[in-house]
């Protein structure tokens, strides 16, 4: 249950737990002073780019699922590349001269 701060008449406010459904308190149970309640922050702020649920979470699937992620298939083609091998190119540039 939310904690909800209210004003009263004389400028003091208190706090009040209440259900989301009950309605405003208009009086102050323990004074009886008409009392307004007091509109305050979020007690958190969420502010730029990835805080949406749908960030990084291709990653965790398919690491979940066991296919590959990115990285995984970046490290395999490098690993073929470097079976392969390459052409001389000190032979290319003599035949030319």
């Amino acid at each position: 249950m939310p904690l909800y701060t209210y004003r009263r008449e004389d400028g003091t406010t208190f706090d009040f737990r209440q259900k989301f459904t009950d309605e405003p308190l208009t009086v102050d149970p323990e004074t009886g002073q008409r009392v307004v309640r007091v509109v305050q922050l979020p007690g958190v702020i969420f502010k730029g780019s990835g805080f949406y649920v749908n960030d990084s979470k291709d990653a965790s699937k398919a690491s979940a699922n066991g296919t590959p992620s990115k990285s995984s298939t970046e490290s395999s083609s490098t690993e073929k590349a470097k079976e392969t091998p390459s052409k001389d190119t000190s032979t290319v540039g003599a035949a030319a001269d």
